[in-house]
């Protein structure tokens, strides 16, 4: 398809056209470009992706700042399923950054510092506490698929929500994203309920 704009040869290829449209976006609206640096292979078969285009995606700091990320859109060479690449501050379906997430669950009664409202954080609490044994068998799942040592369960009950995963990726801060990352990256990332009721 051809858009008319020069005089001389009466066009421009739409690629052209494109390219403009979106320059002239990013002036009025600054952007971050993900991209990242290993080649992930496809999670659904382990092809290669290639890259097919980009989206928009915004995510919110802790104090309420809104970012505007560019993220690649990838489609597996084999399967020809369509994955986005996120990077490891997106938890899959939220808005806000895997850090302020983490915050609020991982903190059962001292008020979190995110800006956002209580029913937010009820919500996130649910999620996680209605993720918390999917999660755990997901990662005990991809433990054994790549034949690490089994790890036993602890003794003592567990006083945080985040402690059962402490054995699988560690309890220092960032722990939210180090459980997103192979999930996800391994297809077993389960869609939320919301994602299905929106639309």
């Amino acid at each position: 398809m051809w858009a008319c704009w020069n005089r001389l040869t009466g066009c421009i290829p739409q690629t052209t056209w494109s390219l403009y449209q979106s320059m002239s976006w990013m002036r009025s609206h600054p952007a971050f470009f993900v991209r990242c640096a290993e080649l992930v292979p496809s999670p659904r078969c382990g092809e290669a992706l290639s890259v097919i285009g980009s989206r928009k995606r915004k995510l919110t700091s802790e104090g309420g700042d809104r970012r505007m990320l560019v993220i690649r859109r990838l489609r597996c060479t084999q399967c020809l399923k369509i994955h986005h690449e996120l990077p490891d501050c997106i938890v899959p379906y939220k808005r806000y950054e895997s850090a302020c997430v983490e915050q609020v669950v991982s903190k059962p009664v001292t008020p979190a510092t995110v800006a956002a409202d209580d029913a937010t954080f009820r919500r996130w609490k649910n999620w996680f506490q209605e993720q918390t044994t999917y999660l755990l068998g997901a990662l005990r799942s991809i433990a054994f698929r790549f034949h690490q040592d089994p790890v036993e369960n602890p003794s003592v009950s567990t006083q945080t929500a985040h402690h059962p995963f402490g054995h699988y990726v560690g309890d220092a801060p960032g722990w939210l994203a180090r459980i997103v990352r192979p999930v996800a990256n391994s297809n077993l990332w389960l869609h939320t309920r919301s994602a299905f009721l929106s639309g």
